[in-house]
């Protein structure tokens, strides 16, 4: 039975970068960001992973995030499905994560690998296994050996495909090939999206179902843009839509992410901050320069200061 979050995990899903200030979770920001992306051609939200620097906040912060994050949505009559981003290396702890954010207003999680301890698949089967009987939520399997030193095998997701409580995945393997041969092979209704940004127009015409792109907190209509054309069968204004912002997706990761999106996020208003925190810095002046001249080739602004 495909479950509620199973049907809206398709479309472009932004990980929502978390503002800061002066240490803090910056709320005023998350707001007004939240706002402005709840009338954007956004499918869904994914808080606290990899770009939302999710292991550098604490319990409380991480439910202050997602309580923020779903009054605004609420506000804003439209109702946007939220995933909560989790990590770690141990299952165990990851059971007392699974409980103590079990009464949170999300519709799933985002789960990552364990990273560091270099499971075998068998482990990992068990892990996520274990994981998803556990859960309160969905859970969408995030798979990105690149960063957790693992890879989710085709035939390890096929078979966590099949677990009632698993309803899609965010697909990091970098590798094409793989990724190719586990649409082909899915289960009927299980969701496949990208989170590579610089293969998402060729990881839609291979059939995945959509996106979790750091690039489209930028240029957000025309990154939809993009899935909205192919699906009509205009794949030559699919190809140009998406010429016109792959070269963000390449500048975004010129230094470590979310600091270049935070850095211009926060030139065009819509947060207040381009704070990160350790071990993340600030993108370098280099780096800020070339932000300076693509933001500036990209009139008008996102928003502009009062």
């Amino acid at each position: 039975m495909t479950t509620e979050l199973q049907s809206r995990l398709q479309g472009l899903w932004l990980p929502l970068v978390t503002p800061f200030r002066n240490g803090e979770l910056d709320e005023p920001s998350l707001r007004r960001m939240v706002r402005h992306y709840a009338d954007s051609p956004v499918d869904g939200l994914i808080l606290a992973a990899t770009s939302g620097e999710g292991m550098t906040l604490g319990l409380d912060e991480l439910e202050r995030l997602v309580s923020v994050t779903r009054a605004e949505i609420s506000d804003s009559g439209r109702y946007i499905p939220i995933c909560l981003g989790l990590s770690g290396a141990g299952t165990r702890k990851m059971l007392d994560a699974l409980d103590e954010t079990a009464a949170w207003p999300i519709d799933g999680y985002l789960i990552a690998s364990p990273y560091y301890t270099r499971s075998s698949q068998r482990g990992l089967l068990q892990h996520f296994t274990a994981l998803a009987d556990h859960a309160s939520w969905p859970i969408v399997l995030y798979n990105i050996p690149y960063r957790t030193a693992v890879n989710l095998s085709t035939e390890t997701l096929l078979r966590l495909a099949d677990h009632p409580n698993i309803v899609g995945i965010k697909d990091c393997s970098a590798d094409r090939a793989q990724s190719i041969d586990f649409l082909a092979r899915r289960p009927k209704g299980f969701r496949v999206l990208t989170g590579e940004d610089a293969q998402y127009h060729e990881a839609l015409v291979d059939g995945a179902d959509g996106a979790i792109l750091l690039s489209a907190h930028l240029e957000t209509e025309a990154f939809a843009s993009v899935r909205t054309l192919l699906q009509q069968g205009d794949r030559d204004g699919a190809r140009a839509c998406w010429d016109n912002v792959s070269e963000l997706t390449r500048l975004l990761f010129t230094e470590p992410s979310p600091a270049p999106a935070k850095y211009w996020l926060a030139q065009s208003g819509l947060i207040d901050s381009a704070e990160v925190r350790l071990p993340m810095v600030e993108v370098s002046v280099e780096v800020a320069t070339r932000l300076d001249a693509e933001r500036a080739r990209r009139a008008p602004p996102l928003l502009r200061r009062a």
